[in-house]
């Protein structure tokens, strides 16, 4: 493979605005794959051949990742991807950046793409009923219908839709627990006709409605494509969207039209900062914030700071420190 891609190939990604060259895919895949760790010497080749960088997932369940590069770099890779027979067509969303957000290529081996920790659990066997973004507003005005969403904390902190429950976890290994302690009593109080649920992408979406339909609840529903697919297709006056998304790359947030979002990420602790707390005395960029300043060492800060520093210097170089940012995926 030479990096460079056909017409027909390159047609697949779409045509990244001037202002924002870089095009950025998430993609997965819940699909059956017994040598997954054979694939990723190739993959890495592949990859780097083609110029590309992110973060690729392995695991015997399927692939997941998001990926950026130029739309040439990004339809060659795709198109080798889809190569594999046990991969084939992938669920892939585009958006764009100003800049490469990620320092370095990476794939990686792991047990689930994304981490329910429930094994029986099986996408590839079942999944919730899939909603396309023109007719999830419908849903969700249902008064019959509740709402979830099934993300982590600190995403939901920046932006969900109006009425949804937030599970309050800090990961989405937290689900099965939030599903026994919470979810079950709450259907039994409220008894909705519908449960409809969403996440950013739609991964996490298909693991837990999976999930759900194994521990019994009826009339499952998701959002397909996720929130990103809802605010690239619903315009704003329809949409019933509140705040912003937060995304696994160094944009750290969007809004609608998939527009870069307000917020900035604390390389302390990764969490998303508004404008306002980084006025508070706390944050010191690379360094701490308001949300993680009380819970760490002095050994921590010095490290924090020491890395800082290094950033800094290569800033003025004009080159990317691997300490500026972290490639990240839906967890």
């Amino acid at each position: 493979m030479n990096g460079m891609s056909t017409f027909s190939e390159i047609d697949k990604v779409p045509q990244p605005p001037a202002d924002r060259p870089v095009v950025i895919v998430a993609l997965y895949k819940f699909t059956s794959l017994p040598q997954f760790e054979e694939l990723r010497p190739p993959l890495q080749t592949a990859a780097r051949k083609a110029g590309v960088r992110g973060t690729l997932l392995l695991a015997h369940e399927g692939i997941n990742g998001t990926l950026a590069g130029s739309r040439e770099a990004i339809g060659s890779f795709l198109e080798r991807l889809e190569r594999v027979s046990a991969i084939g067509a992938l669920e892939v969303k585009f958006s764009f950046a100003e800049e490469q957000p990620f320092y370095r290529m990476k794939v990686r081996l792991k047990k689930e793409i994304v981490t329910l920790g429930q094994p029986a659990v099986d996408p590839t066997n079942t999944v919730g009923t899939y909603v396309d973004p023109a007719d999830w507003n419908r849903l969700i005005d249902d008064p019959d219908t509740l709402v979830i969403d099934i993300r982590n904390d600190y995403e939901v902190s920046i932006g969900t839709f109006e009425n949804a429950v937030n599970p309050e976890t800090s990961s989405f290994r937290d689900f099965a627990d939030f599903v026994e302690d919470k979810l079950k009593p709450l259907i039994k109080d409220k008894k909705p006709k519908n449960i409809a649920m969403f996440c950013t992408g739609g991964i996490r979406c298909e693991k837990s409605t999976s999930y759900l339909l194994q521990e019994g609840f009826e009339n499952v529903f998701h959002l397909k494509g996720g929130i990103l697919k809802y605010l690239e297709t619903i315009p704003q006056d329809n949409s019933k969207w509140q705040g912003e998304c937060f995304v696994f790359d160094g944009r750290v947030s969007v809004g609608h039209d998939l527009q870069p979002g307000s917020y900035d990420m604390c390389h302390a602790c990764r969490m998303p900062l508004s404008s306002e707390e980084k006025q508070h005395p706390a944050y010191r960029p690379g360094i701490s914030c308001p949300k993680c300043i009380d819970n760490l060492s002095e050994a921590q800060i010095k490290r924090f700071s020491d890395r800082q520093k290094q950033v800094k210097l290569a800033k003025q170089r004009g080159e990317a420190h691997i300490g500026s940012f972290q490639d990240m995926n839906e967890s």
